[in-house]
């Protein structure tokens, strides 16, 4: 059975001071759930919040990694670094991350492969623009990204992959995608893997929808066949916004 995931993901927000508070708050309200939750704190808050979850249901994500082992990358954190502060799972490819800084899908390929070589789990993002959907073009978009960065990998490496399809329109621009919206394209996405590799292996693997899910819409959403939890953004920098996402299942 696919593993039903909440994953926050907090961006450039909450020093290491907000970050013990948010955690103490969750730990503290985060009753019983059968969803795994995830946040992703920034790096100088990955070492605290590793600790402080520690024994509880909530585990502690990186928002990136570079694929190197180490050398001259000034700034740059590497899969080992991670591992060393208790962080075995990466987010990948965010929209962000491409928009802001040009990560391509030859890149991103190298990311994963680091992660997996290290035995981490990689949360791979990947979705659209405004001008593809309108252009009808969303479906082309998505599938070369998943290709274009997975599709070299063996059926093994697939346990370690999450997907976590962004709908780049949807987000921030007062566009709004609906639940049947985001269920076509997780069918779509689960069918590309199924022909890449086989139904069983496509079956398995959780996709999340990362299109501003909030309280309001969250069940909705998650009661769809092919959504298996969300990535959350905004709403996930508010300690009760995030429980009732995660709640909704």
């Amino acid at each position: 059975m696919r593993k039903q995931i909440v994953a926050g993901n907090w961006k450039m927000n909450n020093d290491y001071v907000d970050s013990e508070l948010f955690v103490s708050k969750l730990l503290n309200v985060l009753k019983h759930t059968n969803a795994e939750v995830i946040i992703a704190p920034p790096f100088t808050s990955l070492l605290a919040s590793s600790n402080s979850v520690k024994g509880s249901k909530v585990i502690v994500a990186a928002q990136n990694m570079h694929f190197a082992e180490n050398g001259a990358y000034t700034g740059e954190i590497s899969a080992g670094m991670l591992k060393s502060v208790g962080v075995k799972t990466v987010i990948l490819g965010h929209s962000e991350r491409r928009a802001y800084f040009n990560e391509t899908d030859a890149l991103l390929a190298k990311k994963v492969d680091a992660a997996l070589a290290h035995n981490m789990r990689a949360i791979f993002c990947f979705g659209e623009e405004l001008e593809d959907r309108k252009s009808g073009n969303e479906e082309a978009i998505v599938e070369a990204q998943i290709k274009n960065a997975l599709f070299h990998l063996p059926a093994a490496a697939w346990d370690h992959i999450v997907l976590a399809y962004e709908p780049v329109w949807a987000i921030g621009t007062g566009e709004t995608a609906s639940p049947e919206q985001a269920q076509d394209m997780h069918a779509f996405i689960r069918k590309t893997i199924a022909d890449q590799y086989s139904s069983d292996l496509a079956a398995k693997v959780s996709i999340l929808y990362g299109g501003s899910v909030k309280p309001a819409n969250a069940k909705e959403i998650f009661s769809k066949t092919d959504v298996d939890g969300g990535l959350i953004g905004g709403a996930a920098l508010d300690v009760e916004q995030f429980t009732a996402i995660i709640n909704a299942f």
